[in-house]
């Protein structure tokens, strides 16, 4: 504890100390002069001696302070220069020097001060206490006073305290703390619980397996502390660069003397040699490239994660909240073939409109975007792991798990295998007794995902990585969407500790997840990202860069930047240094006096800030600059898709009849089809054709670019009306016959395949280029 206080009194010195070294070597410099052109010369080199002096002590301890850590950096150079200049009288070069020293301090300080990674949160989600129950009475104890073999008591919305066993009938936890998935879980009597995780049902008992120092959630901060202290401080880029230029310089230095006789030379060498390019150019790029990135909703904590970023070539990514939007959304609603599919979701929604699990609140938020009228549900039960049971318009409707019967129907088992090949959560819905229909619940992957992957594969990352505590199957096909190059599922925190380090090991290593999971993996790589806009406190502070929107491209944008900031800062080093090389080399030979060297180092200083500071802008080549109206059309059309995907079930749905051999129900489905495809879909088609791609054609540079679009318009029509034809031969035989069956089948799964297929081809090329109505001016956070 006394060590942090200290530390902190140190950083506060400090913060204080820079601004009043720069403010008092500035006054020196301006009094000095205005003292010379008044004819006060005496008064002037007092004033500059001042100003050097003042320099000197903090350079000094500077270079003391890097020497302990075994480092010798550029300012080695720069004391000697200020020495020199006071013992051959060049006082005004020495508060020159004294103020571009103190200028390149506060600014590289500056860039460091953005933030620390603590792990606050973590320690805070932590349990102090448990609930033990002995007997009849349940006590609040302390957590370090609970053993193994203790009763004890989790209230709602309560952290498990310790590893242990459920001893009650059953538990639902949310386990997102530990695997990062959103989906509550239930837990039957004896199964294991994990410490971390939050009570998501009703209060229950559990057994007490290990102490806390030992449980998990223990052994996550410990991972977390051990990750964070590996991560060794990023040496600079002009220390890089020093490793050759202060032997350099001292040579040139000493042969100036020894072959002249006059010390002046040497000091005069020492003053054009001082790497002022270097301790402004590296740390003004740096800074105006955080400050650029902050304008795009990306926090990036210090200079030296903008400079790793700028180099790294692994990324690793965790699965939810990361690569998927990290909510359950609906897909499909499935009922019985005489069965109503909205009128199932609208009392599945009424039902659970009170209960607070995730999969409920899923299927209220649904029910919204389709606009259907909830009703208030009365008499209403709720039982922790299995579901709510409601009535609602004098039905009785149950919600929730249920293990099907080996006599289940058709549909139903349909249903289960659907779920199990999409990686699905399935809510089943039960109406007076009777099973009426499946609702089934996916972790959509972003939109932005795979344009913003190609982005990061251009900028330079050359394998993609993904650690998730999720399923291998839901894993692997996000993994062959996104076409990653590693996938590893069901990663606990300690797993994906050690896929990182191991990536690491190979290369500079970028990890992005949002979960307090992944707080160890983000301090464990070379960079960590945390989604920030709805990620964990814990994860934010356990990163080096944050994004405050809910936008996984601009992670692509940070890296450009990144990228372009630590090109600017190396171009504005080297060149400052190769004129200053060229400066040594008059000096060593008598045409440049130590204080016209410091002039002519001043008006390096000049160029190089100049150019560090184009860092401010450009370095986004990859954006495409959108006019107004194409960005609201781009709205418009997004939102539409968001309609139209809800109903694409209805192909599939008539083919399913169809496939059951219920000629009469897919005689009714195939109307609905023909309705939902000349009234709604291909007027959609039509409006994308005429406005929105020719609105495109100027930002993305030519009318080429929605060809392909245009082209699978033509083909999604000629498949409609090739059903509308197969319509009209059935009404005009009251049935549809057995020679249709097969082409029927192939229209319309071909068809659902087609229009998911090109949602999905328009929502990454296209509505990703315009920003989210509520992330266009992002807040940024300190």
């Amino acid at each position: 504890m006394e060590a942090d206080v200290r530390s902190r009194q140190r950083a506060r010195l400090r913060r204080l100390g820079e601004p009043a070294l720069l403010a008092v070597t500035t006054v020196a410099l301006v009094a000095g002069a205005v003292a010379w052109l008044v004819g006060a010369r005496d008064v002037a080199d007092v004033c500059w001696i001042a100003g050097t002096v003042v320099a000197v002590v903090p350079a000094a301890w500077w270079v003391i302070d890097a020497l302990r850590r075994r480092r010798v950096g550029v300012d080695l150079i720069a004391v000697l220069s200020l020495v020199g200049t006071l013992a051959v009288g060049e006082y005004l070069a020495g508060a020159l020097i004294g103020v571009m020293l103190a200028t390149g301090q506060t600014l590289d300080a500056a860039a460091e001060r953005r933030a620390t990674k603590d792990l606050r949160s973590l320690l805070d989600h932590a349990p102090r206490t448990a609930r033990r129950r002995v007997g009849g009475n349940v006590d609040t104890v302390p957590l370090d006073t609970v053993v193994a073999g203790d009763t004890l008591v989790v209230g709602p919305g309560e952290v498990v305290p310790v590893d242990g066993w459920v001893t009650s009938e059953s538990a639902v936890l949310d386990e997102s703390v530990l695997t990062g998935e959103p989906l509550a879980v239930p837990h039957g009597r004896g199964e294991a619980l994990r410490s971390g995780t939050v009570n998501a049902g009703a209060p229950f008992e559990m057994q007490a397996r290990t102490t806390a120092e030992q449980s998990t959630y223990a052994g996550i901060v410990r991972l977390a502390r051990d990750a964070a202290a590996e991560s060794a401080p990023v040496v600079r880029v002009a220390d890089r660069i020093a490793a050759w230029f202060l032997p350099l310089a001292l040579t040139v230095a000493g042969a100036a003397w020894l072959f002249s006789g006059s010390a002046t030379r040497a000091v005069a060498v020492l003053v054009v040699a001082t790497p002022c390019p270097l301790l402004l150019a590296a740390p003004v790029a740096i800074v105006s490239g955080l400050s650029r990135a902050s304008r795009r909703g990306v926090v990036i904590r210090n200079g030296g994660a903008l400079e790793n970023l700028g180099h790294a070539t692994t990324l690793v990514l965790d699965k939810t909240g990361t690569l998927t939007a990290g909510r359950p959304t609906g897909t499909d609603v499935l009922t019985a073939p005489d069965g109503d599919a909205t009128e199932v979701l609208r009392l599945a929604a009424s039902a659970d409109q009170l209960s607070p699990h995730v999969l409920a609140e899923a299927i209220v938020q649904e029910a919204k975007v389709r606009g259907l009228p909830l009703s208030l549900p009365t008499d209403v039960d709720e039982e922790a792991g299995t579901g709510v049971t409601a009535t609602v318009d004098g039905h009785r409707v149950a919600v929730g798990t249920l293990t099907l019967a080996a006599d289940a129907p058709p549909w139903a088992r349909s249903a289960h295998g659907r779920a199990a090949l999409d990686g699905a959560a399935t809510v089943w819905v039960t109406v007076d007794g009777t099973l009426a229909g499946a609702i089934l619940l996916v972790d959509p992957v972003r939109r932005d995902a795979a344009r913003t992957l190609r982005r990061l594969r251009a900028a330079g990352l050359h394998r993609l990585v993904m650690l998730t505590g999720d399923r291998p199957e839901p894993a692997a096909e996000i993994g062959a969407v996104l076409g990653l190059d590693s996938v590893h599922a069901e990663q606990t925190p300690a797993d994906k500790v050690a896929g990182v380090r191991a990536e690491r090991d190979r290369a500079v290593t970028v990890m992005v997840g949002d979960g307090v999971n992944d707080a160890p993996a983000l301090a464990a790589a070379t960079v960590g990202v945390a989604m920030g806009a709805r990620g964990s406190t814990a994860t934010s502070e356990a990163a080096d860069v944050v994004l405050t929107t809910d936008r996984l491209d601009h992670l692509a944008d940070a890296m450009a930047i990144a990228r372009r900031s630590r090109r600017i800062a190396v171009q504005s080093a080297t060149v400052g240094m190769g004129l200053s090389l060229v400066a040594m080399g008059f000096a060593a030979f008598g045409v440049l006096p130590p204080a016209a060297g410091a002039l002519l180092q001043e008006g390096i200083d000049v160029a190089v800030i100049l150019n560090a500071l184009r860092a401010l802008r450009g370095g986004l080549g990859d954006a495409v600059p959108l006019p107004e109206d194409t960005e609201a059309l781009l709205h418009r059309f997004s939102a539409e898709h968001d309609d139209l995907r809800d109903q694409l079930a209805i192909l599939r749905d008539t083919a399913d009849l169809l496939a059951s051999g219920n000629l009469a129900a897919a005689h009714t489905g195939l109307r609905r089809v023909d309705a939902f495809l000349f009234d709604t879909l291909l007027p959609h088609e039509e409006a994308e054709d005429r406005e929105l791609y020719p609105a495109l054609a100027t930002p993305l540079g030519t009318a080429e670019a929605t060809a392909t679009m245009s082209r699978m318009h033509a083909e999604i029509d000629r498949l409609a009306r090739r059903l509308r034809t197969h319509l009209a031969r059935a009404d005009a035989a009251g049935t549809i016959t057995a020679d249709q069956v097969d082409d029927l089948l192939a229209g319309l799964y071909g068809l659902h395949a087609l229009l998911r297929l090109h949602f999905v081809q328009e929502e990454e090329n296209y509505f990703t280029l315009a920003p989210e109505p509520d992330t266009q001016a992002p807040t940024t956070r300190e």
